[in-house]
């Protein structure tokens, strides 16, 4: 039987499953794969410090051995190599220029070949000049990067794929707001590189929202806060909490044990499906515009904005502030 290579899915998988505590044959069973390709796709991409699984290191790893077998596909497929150079200058991405290669030049090519390409046509890897005879694509992406990230510097963008407990299997209360006890939470970032970030949470029918600093963009960092701010609470108003793919937000499984709640994921690029944490971190903005360094608030300046935003009367609670509609439903008072 010939084998397939692992997609970068089934890497996120056994990552997660890893986190679980799972064993080989167990994540191998979950893939359809032999334990022993699990085996050695954990011991191949393993970091030295702490023996960490990542699923997008290891996919970029293998990406890169697979294009050492041989000459570059665009350095040897004209036509290919036209339409890649042609599209990427009318705007379209790596990403979709690679999708739509087989139906309009009938040639596959994967994106990240894509980018190795491009990087290719400047010495060191985009740190040096132009080569003689060669094309600097660097200006039409997106970001404009003179030379490619190091690989794992994307943490912050990265969205988990698979099987995480949907939003589509949240209880419908959740999506009408008829119930208190529903809760969304997201991390604000001053750069993507900063660990410092804020965290917030919002209620969805009171409208009711916590803003708390990181120290660390991390799933135990994240996990403290939410612990700290949902704890104190009934167990009654702890009932749900959507959240993005992030990989800070994959500690679910301790939050769902440690506080008796309920987690669901938004699917992978739908921040509209918890529209009313975005629309509360647009508020936030409004006092941490842009460009605020996290680092310099205080945390006076913190909660004289969460305070703010929650005595504030809303249109949609008859005029009536979030503190003041949490504490009619619940007989919670959240401020003295």
């Amino acid at each position: 039987m010939n084998y397939k290579q692992l997609t970068v899915e089934e890497r996120e998988t056994i990552q997660e499953l890893l986190w679980q505590r799972q064993s080989v044959r167990h994540i191998a069973k979950a893939l359809g794969r032999s334990p022993s390709s699990i085996s050695r796709e954990i011991k191949r991409n393993q970091t030295e410090q702490r023996q960490l699984y990542r699923p997008r290191l290891a996919h970029d790893k293998a990406l890169e051995r697979r294009t050492h077998r041989g000459g570059r596909k665009l350095d040897t497929n004209d036509q290919l190599k036209q339409y890649v150079t042609t599209y990427l200058k009318l705007g379209w991405s790596p990403e979709q220029i690679a999708a739509k290669a087989g139906e309009l030049v009938g040639a596959g090519i994967s994106h990240e070949a894509i980018y190795q390409y491009i990087y290719a046509q400047v010495h060191r890897s985009g740190r040096g000049y132009v080569k003689p005879g060669r094309e600097d694509l660097r200006p039409y992406l997106a970001r404009r990067r003179s030379r490619r990230m190091k690989k794992g510097l994307r943490k912050s963008y990265r969205i988990r794929k698979g099987p995480l407990p949907s939003i589509d299997e949240r209880p419908e209360e959740a999506t009408t707001r008829t119930v208190v006890g529903h809760w969304e939470d997201d991390s604000m970032v001053y750069t993507p590189t900063c660990p410092v970030r804020l965290r917030t949470t919002n209620e969805l029918t009171s409208g009711v929202v916590f803003i708390a600093r990181t120290t660390a963009s991390t799933m135990a960092d994240a996990n403290r806060i939410t612990r700290a701010r949902l704890g104190d609470l009934p167990p009654s108003l702890r009932k749900t909490l959507t959240r993005d793919r992030g990989s800070e937000n994959m500690g679910f499984a301790e939050l769902e044990q440690s506080l008796g709640i309920d987690c669901y994921f938004a699917h992978a690029y739908h921040s509209w499906e918890r529209g009313a944490n975005e629309n509360t971190n647009g508020l936030i903005r409004r006092f941490f515009p842009k460009g605020t360094d996290f680092r310099n608030l205080s945390e006076a300046d913190i909660a004289r904005v969460e305070y703010l935003l929650n005595s504030r009367p809303r249109k949609r609670l008859g005029w009536k502030t979030p503190y003041e509609v949490f504490y009619e439903l619940t007989g919670v008072a959240l401020r003295d």
